[in-house]
């Protein structure tokens, strides 16, 4: 089982309302996050304990997986997701840090800054243009 760690106060905000409200998160928020993705959840079911997030069962693919890891966990109130990733390796993540830019990141996890792009669209559609990054965000890295 892996367990990713996020910042709970730097995400998405998708609940609206109060403080209160988006300290906790509703399942069925979640699932709506993913479907306005546009990520097909199909296998898998989420559930919320306190401010952790749990993604169980098969997803299409490994890569759709790891796209509904990084969709819940970068909402507002959610500080850790927990998921059983049993397709190839294990995932690589990145949390942005300030000062970070994605050819920075492409740098350092991937020895070459011009694969920037790579990064992008690996965290498509959560991204919607390669400078909309923010500290506190959680990136996937390309394998």
């Amino acid at each position: 089982m892996g367990h990713w760690s996020f910042a709970k106060s730097a995400g998405k905000k998708i609940f609206g309302g109060s403080a209160a409200q988006a300290a906790t998160p509703e399942p069925d928020a979640l699932k709506k996050e993913i479907a306005d993705l546009g990520l097909d959840a199909t296998g898998v079911e989420i559930k919320v304990e306190g401010e952790k997030v749990v993604v169980e069962g098969n997803a299409v693919s490994a890569e759709m997986k790891e796209k509904i890891i990084l969709a819940v966990g970068n909402v507002e109130g959610v500080a850790e997701v927990e998921a059983e990733v049993s397709e190839g390796p294990e995932p690589v993540f990145h949390t942005v840090v300030k000062g970070d830019t994605l050819s920075a990141i492409a740098k350092k996890t991937l020895g070459n800054a011009n694969r920037f792009n790579e990064v992008f669209e690996a965290n498509r559609p959560m991204l919607s243009h390669p400078d909309k990054i923010y500290p506190g965000q959680v990136l996937r890295i390309p394998q």
